[in-house]
């Protein structure tokens, strides 16, 4: 700012002193000392005016600037400290053959694992959890059993409390599934997971049909 103002001042006294030159071409033998003065002085006082204009314009803009840049760096510093947060598993590591049935809800342990960006995803659990305050998505796929009728339900659970479910329990045909999604908050030490609920079966295969997957869409930070 003092650059700007010494730049401006001396931009001035060059414009005066230019036009007090040409004033003093144009008055010489017509005019007196007092005149050419008053000259001057009315010409710097419309170019100081006019420059100081300029000055205050250009310092809106550059502030305006430096407001941007300051949003922008606390968006990349935001954007640099936020963990990487996804994964991706299958239900069977190897080999074919169903899953359950159990007497109580049990959560599927998904074991071929494809990504754990952030590792909150545990395979001896089937269990993800939170690390980072969140929007995150979530999708997992059912097929159903085929030595029998179709005896198929799970669900995908949130700290105890059921969100979404698939489900094949009827029907003569034997080779059903289905995915179900959804898109949720989370907090620090949420846990999200599938459940297959009691007496009912899942089939799987290398065909890798049963998956669970995750990622983080966004943080939720402190104060939002």
């Amino acid at each position: 700012m003092r650059k700007i103002a010494v730049l401006s001042l001396a931009l001035s006294f060059i414009l005066c002193d230019s036009q007090f030159s040409n004033n003093n071409d144009n008055v010489q033998g017509s005019g007196s000392t007092s005149c050419r003065e008053i000259c001057c002085l009315t010409s710097m006082s419309q170019n100081l005016g006019a420059v100081g204009e300029k000055i205050t314009n250009l310092v809106e803009k550059i502030q305006l600037l430096e407001a941007k840049l300051q949003n922008t760096e606390k968006e990349v510093l935001e954007l640099r400290s936020t963990p990487q947060v996804a994964f991706s598993a299958a239900l069977r590591e190897s080999g074919s053959g169903d899953t359950g049935p159990f007497t109580t809800a049990t959560p599927l342990q998904y074991k071929r694992v494809f990504s754990n960006a952030g590792s909150n995803y545990n395979s001896a659990t089937g269990i993800f959890t939170a690390t980072v305050k969140g929007m995150y998505f979530f999708r997992f796929s059912m097929f159903n059993n085929l030595s029998q009728s179709p005896n198929s339900v799970v669900s995908l659970m949130k700290n105890g409390q059921r969100l979404t479910s698939v489900w094949d329990t009827s029907g003569t045909d034997a080779n059903d599934m289905g995915s179900n999604a959804v898109v949720i908050p989370l907090n620090l030490g949420d846990s999200v997971y599938v459940e297959l609920q009691p007496n009912r079966i899942v089939y799987d295969d290398g065909m890798n049909y049963n998956t669970f997957s995750g990622f983080l869409l966004f943080a939720i930070h402190v104060g939002y």
